[in-house]
Parts: structure tokens; sequence; C-alpha cells
């Protein structure tokens, strides 16, 4: 019989033999990947990180009833069951069923856990864990050095069905033992608000409602924890809904300071206005109550259910009727079909301020259908690496995923819904892949036995379906746009199937081939450029990953064109008549402004993709900060590209790139053109003939020309004051039998580098060993030691652009 074992981890002890004190300045935050990060609590910096098991881990196959665990303290929800009940809590926790076990419930359901405990013999300044103790490892320690001792307890459980003779479920949950912080006794002057979705924390002062700090973790916060004399304490924190703790800290920012105080005061008065918030780790589900300022997610016995706002679904609402193109209409809830005493149920109502897709107002009823069902118990997984941290998005298949309050992917939902037939175009309602502009829903779909996206529209934008269509038509053909096959329409909607796509660049954000789908991508804008196609809304999420094909390989492709904007021939800007276009955080400066200098431009676009050109290098940061200060920021012009480091060759021509990009200025932008020339994406073959030619071009070239002046002006830095100091000894020998070179000249530097490569098989071993082979290693010898060389090289030999060998390094 699988086995369900209690984990508890995270109290901190300290050996008798020592006298250590934790730092008071240190508070601890647990995530659900699994790592427990020590962070000042004065600035939020994470000092050091402790990577260990998730904290949930759970079967890839589920029986139905389905059980979702609470990772913050191992309470269960039932999903589905004999009843239809929805989505409802157990009235015991993962820990309560381990101290109860053995145990039988009445409907026959037997449970057996187990508990482990674990010290973790931690180095306080620098995270590294010395060794682990178990009952089975207890030797006593003394060091010189203090160490923290922090205990860990997993709790494992396994649930056993009598009458099926079956294993029902089992899961693992770790938990760090810690007692609550006693507020009353210990006056503690911050409060600290998680995110639902993904790892960002706020930090406020009690008092004053200032924002202390905000960080980001790399998965959902599951709990904090504060050392205070010589043990741990576990803080209360609260959860709040992404799109709320968002429209907080906007209405902090752009009123007074006193509105963060209210939005403190708002979580102590509002505490029973929270939703049931579900996401998704990996292969399975887990559930955490949220507090949001809109909307109410479990209508207990007894209630009737409330009016919310969201998205007509037919058969689910009935709208007011209004028929604007942004649909948020106040909605009544109905029952769905066959419910006769639908108050003996208890339904699980989704619900926030923003829109979201399909299941913003449906309610779950059944279990899901999509995850797979098993009489077997899979036993969960123990390697860590096997579990990815925060709400899995790379697993899913999608083309939008949304940022709704409810973020388990709508495709794992059952609505009821048949498939549609019109012609050759067949969709599949219950399928949701996303959301657009307008009140856009993307679903699944075929077209003459092709896999699509299927746009579905309403009728009162038809016009801009009508527009986006044309533009599709016209663009399409390049492998970079996304590609359009038909479109339908029903007496209610206007459909447009366009190309599948696996994932978006905001999924994968971390990838191998991020220099390949950047040059991809500024290939397509380049392309809508020509046809005098501003995009207008460019970000990660509107930049989709195709399928791979039969050789494995991912294209990028620009989507998403309701906000597109044709200019007509002879114009090269657009007004501002119709509204703002754009998302919040990657809107161009020129936009916003109250008096700008002229209508905008395409350079809108090149503003944005040096964001999204940031958001993958850096992986999945941007430069103008979090989301919550993003705009202002752009606004200000306060970026940050710390990611690059000053001394790397690649950093500094990504820094150069970037920067001119997102410049507040719209005419110092670079168009597409003169970006898909840039160094940023030059192989090392090609940098090492641009060398080449470099320095055959100044060769004869008197000291005083204008082009070697350009060239050698600013060059000490260049060359790190004398660059023969720099080279390793055996290339200086040998430059050394030939001719004389200056140290401190740039050309003389240009000229060895192509010299050697000329003779470089004539070169002693020892010489071609050092410079590696050609090109790839030959051309990171002196780039990594002169890491600012192609970037000024190209930039004093611009003037040289309009000659014909010249053309492929430079935008003429």
């Amino acid at each position: 019989i699988p086995i369900l074992v209690q984990k508890t981890y995270l109290t901190l002890i300290l050996p008798s033999c020592s006298s250590v004190t934790l730092p008071e300045s240190l508070l601890f935050v647990s995530t659900l990947d699994g790592s427990l990060h020590a962070v000042s609590k004065q600035t939020g910096d994470i000092k050091w990180s402790l990577k260990e098991d998730p904290i949930i881990q759970v079967p890839v196959f589920l029986p139905e009833p389905g059980f979702l665990p609470d990772p913050s303290d191992g309470s269960l929800y039932v999903l589905g069951g004999k009843h239809k009940e929805g989505l409802m809590k157990l009235p015991f926790t993962i820990p309560e069923l381990v101290h109860s076990s053995p145990c039988r419930s009445s409907d026959g359901m037997l449970y057996t856990g187990k508990k482990q405990d674990t010290w973790f013999v931690v180095d306080p300044q620098t995270g590294e864990k010395q060794t682990s103790l178990t009952t089975a490892s207890s030797d006593s320690i003394c060091p010189s050095a203090p160490l923290l001792y922090i205990g860990r307890t997993e709790y494992m459980i396994t649930m056993y069905d009598t009458k099926t003779q079956e294993l029902r479920w089992n899961a693992t949950y770790n938990d760090y033992s810690a007692s609550l912080y006693d507020d009353q006794k210990y006056e503690y002057k911050m409060s600290h608000f998680a995110s639902s979705s993904d790892g960002l924390v706020v930090t406020v002062d009690r008092d004053s409602g200032d924002v202390l700090w905000m960080q980001r973790f790399d998965s959902p916060v599951a709990g904090l924890y504060l050392w205070t004399q010589d043990s741990l304490w576990r803080l209360p924190h609260q959860t709040v809904a992404t799109e709320t703790l968002r429209y907080l800290m906007f209405m902090a920012q752009s009123t007074q300071s006193h509105t963060m105080r209210w939005s403190y005061q708002f979580t102590q008065e509002q505490h029973s206005t929270k939703t049931l918030y579900v996401g998704k780790m990996d292969s399975h589900l887990y559930a955490s109550t949220s507090l949001v300022h809109e909307g109410v997610a479990v209508v207990p016995h007894g209630l009737t259910l409330p009016r919310i706002e969201g998205p007509v679904t037919e058969g689910v609402t009935v709208g007011s009727g209004r028929g604007e193109c942004e649909i948020t209409p106040s909605t009544d809830v109905k029952y769905p079909p066959g419910s006769t005493n639908p108050l003996q149920n208890q339904w699980l109502l989704i619900g926030h301020h923003e829109v979201p897709p399909l299941a913003h107002t449906t309610m779950l009823r059944d279990f899901p259908d999509n995850l797979q069902r098993s009489g077997e118990v899979i036993p969960p997984r123990r390697s860590t690496s096997s579990y990815r941290s925060g709400p899995s998005t790379v697993s899913v298949p999608l083309t939008h995923c949304s940022q709704a309050h409810y973020t388990v992917h709508s495709r794992i939902l059952r609505f009821g819904l048949t498939n549609r037939v019109l012609n050759k175009l067949l969709l599949c309602p219950a399928e949701v892949l996303g959301h657009g502009t307008a009140g856009t829903f993307v679903f699944r779909g075929h077209f003459d036995g092709r896999r699509v996206a299927v746009k579905r529209i309403l009728p009162e934008c038809m016009e801009f379906a009508e527009r986006e269509v044309q533009l599709l038509r016209e663009s399409d053909e390049h492998p970079n746009v996304i590609r359009y096959f038909c479109t339908e329409r029903d007496r209610q909607f206007t459909y447009i199937a366009i190309e599948l796509c696996a994932a978006t660049l905001q999924q994968v954000c971390v990838c191998l081939y991020g220099l390949t789908l950047l040059e991809q991508t500024m290939s397509g804008l380049s392309h809508l450029h020509s046809l005098n196609i501003v995009h207008r809304d460019l970000k990660p999420r509107n930049i989709l990953l195709s399928v791979p094909g039969a050789l494995g390989r991912v294209r990028a492709v620009i989507s998403d064109f309701g906000l597109c904007k044709k200019l007509p021939d002879g114009r090269h800007s657009f007004s501002l008549r119709s509204g703002i276009p754009g998302t919040e955080g990657w809107i161009a400066p020129e936009l916003l402004v109250n008096a700008p200098k002229g209508n905008p431009t395409s350079a809108v676009d090149v503003f944005s993709a040096g964001c999204v050109f940031y958001y993958v290098v850096s992986r999945g940061r941007h430069p103008f900060g979090d989301t919550l200060r993003r705009q202002a920021n752009i606004l200000s012009g306060a970026y940050s590209l710390d990611h690059f480091m000053e001394d790397i060759h690649e950093d500094v021509i990504g820094r150069d790139l970037i920067e001119t990009m997102i410049s507040a200025e719209p005419e110092s932008r670079p168009c597409t053109a003169s970006i898909l020339k840039h160094p940023f994406f030059w192989s090392p073959e090609k940098q090492l003939q641009f060398f080449q030619d470099v320095s055959d071009r100044i060769e004869k070239e008197p000291t005083d020309s204008a082009i070697v002046v350009r060239l050698e002006t600013s060059g000490r830095s260049v060359v790190r004051t004398n660059w023969r100091m720099h080279i390793s000894a055996p290339l200086q020998a040998d430059l050394r039998k030939f001719r004389t070179y200056k140290g401190n000249s740039v050309r003389d530097l240009l000229r060895a580098m192509r010299n050697k490569k000329h003779h470089y098989h004539e070169l002693p071993p020892e010489v071609q060993t050092a410079l590696g082979e050609v090109p790839e290693g030959f051309v990171a010898y002196f780039t990594s030691r002169f890491p600012r060389l192609l970037l000024h090289t190209h930039s004093a030999l611009s003037v040289c652009a309009p000659e014909r060998l010249f053309h492929p390094y430079y935008n003429h």
C-alpha cells in the first residue's frame, strides 16, 4: 500500500555547543518548488537559497474524485465525487490524517501515513548545506563556525479503497515546523502580500502604509518565517489575486501615499472576500485561498449566487445587452441544466475584476475530463528535477495563456459544449486556448484536416475582425508572421482560423534558441513595417512558437493583429483618436505623454521589441522593472539593464542594442532593418570576417585619416591600455618574431588578429591551442579579453556603410 508521508520543514535550533544568533535582519521565504530563500528584511534582497523537494508531490494519474492539496497547510479539497458536489473542502489536513493514521472513514477508505523528520545543517552566511540529520544519521556536530539547524517534516499519506480494492490516491506534503508568530506579544512592523499565481511578494510598513520592498521569486510563496529568540516563527501573510495586487500597487503609485494604507486596511476589512485559487504544478493541481477586491468564489450552502462581472457565456450567464466591444457586462449566473435543487450543492464560482476566458463565470461541477483517470495510483516522483517552479505553463500547448484568477487551463474544464462545424472549420468550444483583445476567445479547432487555432470575435467587433483578416492576408506569407487560413461566420460570431502554435515566448522565455527566436521575431516585424503595418501590441505573449516540424525546428511568429494599424501610402505615423493601443508595461512612452512632439510611428514597435529582447536574454526580467511599476518607469525613463555585465563581450553588444531600442526618443531608435544588421545577431564566423575586412580596409590608410582617427579615438579603453599585456605568453612570443605591433593601437590589434587568422595553420601548436579553433575559439580568445572591441570597431567604421564591402554589416 502506498504510504502517505508527512514532512515538516523549518525549525531553526542552535546547537548548545556554539552560541549562534541568526541575524535579525533576515526573513525566510518558502516557495512551492521547495526552495527556502533567506532575504533581507529591510530590502528584500535574496541572500541565499536552499533547494529541497517541492512542497507538494502527488500522482501523475488521478482517479475520480480528485484531491487538490493546499500547500500552505496541507488542507485538502475534493473535486467531483459521488454526488458531483463541485469543489469542496475536506474537514482534515494531510498532517492531521498522518497523525491519525492508520484510520478508516465511513465510506470504506483506509488511510495509512508516515512522518519523517529531517534536520538540515546550514551555513547561515552562505546557505550552504553541510549535512542532513535523520533517524538513520544522528551524529553530533559541533563545528567551530556557527551553523543553523533547520528542521523539516515530510508527511506521506495513502488512500486505499476497500470497495474497489484499489489504491485511490497518495501524496507527499512538506512543511517547516515553526510556531505562529505572536503578534500581540512581539510587535511586528511589516505586512506581507504574496501573489497567488507567481512569486511576487510586496512588503508594506504596517503603520505608514508605505511599500518597503518587492521581490519576485521563481515560484509562488507558501510561507514566510522570522528568526526570533533562537527559533523560527511563521509570519502571517496575505495571498492576493495577481490582478488585485497589481491594482492596489497601481493605486498606491498613482495617488497619494495614504492609498497603500487604505490597501492594507482593505485586506483587514474584506478578509472574507476570498476566492479559491486553483494552480497547476507540472501534472497536478493545487488549491489555496486568495483575496480579491471583486468577485466571490466559493458559495456556501443556503446562499444565493452573487452577481459578478464577466463575459457572456451561452447557457451559463445572461448579459446586460450593452453591446460594447470591451465587454464587462453585469451578468446573472444561471444554474446548469439538471440542477433541480442547486442550493444543496456547493458551487465554485470563478471571478475577479479582470475579464478572463470562458471559465470566468462557469460553475465547475464535474471532475475534469482531460485529467487522466486510472485505478492505479502512481507514486509521487521524488526527483526535484521532475518538478518545475511556479504554475506550469511550458507544458501546456497554448497560444494565449490567461492570467485569470482561475489559472488552471480551461481545457481541463467540462463545459458541456459540443463541437461546432462551420463548413470546413471544426471548432472545439470546450478547448479554450486563451483570449485576446476586444472580447476575443481562442479555441482549438481543425480546418480541412489541419490543426488550427480559432479566434471567435464578437459581432460588435466585426469591423475589427475584417481589418485583422485583411492585414493577415497581406502579411502572412512571411514565415515569422502567424499564418491565416479562413474566415467563417454564424448568427453570433465571426471565426478566424489561424496557425496553431505550441506556446508563447512568455511561457518559454528561458530557452536554448533565444537569440534565434529574437532574430526571427525582428524579421517578422521588419516584414510588417515594410508593408506599412504597425503592430502596436508587441509583447512576449503575442510572439508564438510554432509546433516543431519534422526537423524539430521551432519558429517564432508574430500574432494578434487586433491592434495593428495599416498606414496609408506616404504616411509614416498614426493618430491616437481611437485611443491608446497596447498592453500596460509594454507601451512606448510617446503614446502616453500629454503633449507628444508628433504622431507616433512604427518606432513604438521597436520600443516594445527592445523590452521583449531584454525579457528573453535576462530570462524573464523587464528593463523597466516589475509589473506594478513598469509603465510608470517607462514614462520617467527609469530602466535597469543590470543583467548585463560590463566585461563580457556578448553583454556589451546586447546592452548597446537594447538601450537604443528602448530610448525615450523615438527618433533615436534604430529601424528594424538596422537591428537585424546589428552585431547582436552575428555568428563567430561573421564577427571574424568583419575584423578581417576592417583590417584590410584601413591597412593603407595614413595615421591621420578620418577613419583611423575614429577607430583610435577612445581606443585606449578598448585595448585596455596595452593589448599585448593581455594576450597569452606563447602568442606574445610569436608576434615578436615577425613585426612590431603597437600595444595601444586598435588598428594594430586588428592587424594581429587578421595575420594570425591567415597563418593559423603555420602557428606553433601551443599558440594554436591557446587561440582555439577557427572561428569560434579564435574569436572568443580576443573578444573575451577585449569585450568592447567589436562594438567599438562597428561604430567607428559606420562611415563606411555605403561601401560594398560593408553592406553585410550595416543597413544602408
